[in-house]
């Protein structure tokens, strides 16, 4: 499985990027269809208008992408995530110009 810092984002109940986000460390399968995230298992949707992950028990929807580094992770807001503790540091050091664990070759 890889373990990524991601962007994320609930989409379900909320206007177009108004949903609170966060800063996260985000575990998938090695297919990349399957994310564990905070103690939920989000799955890889089709056809969601505004989502791409799923949670397989609630079926509340998510959008997960990397981080920018300009901090404008949604498109229609300025919503500002919350940053999870065990990704603070490494998010902090990506914000001034150092890459993502697991992604310093790109």
């Amino acid at each position: 499985m890889a373990d990524r810092v991601m962007f994320v984002q609930l989409k379900t109940d909320n206007d177009t990027d108004k949903g609170p986000a966060w800063i996260s460390n985000v575990r998938f399968s090695k297919s990349w269809q399957t994310a564990y995230w905070h103690g939920r298992t989000l799955r890889r949707g089709r056809g969601m208008s505004d989502a791409n992950f799923y949670d397989v028990e609630t079926a509340e929807e998510y959008w997960l992408s990397g981080p920018h580094r300009d901090g404008a992770d949604t498109r229609y807001s300025g919503i500002r995530p919350e940053i999870d503790d065990d990704v603070r540091q490494a998010y902090e050091a990506f914000l001034r110009g150092a890459p993502l664990p697991g992604r310093e070759q790109g």
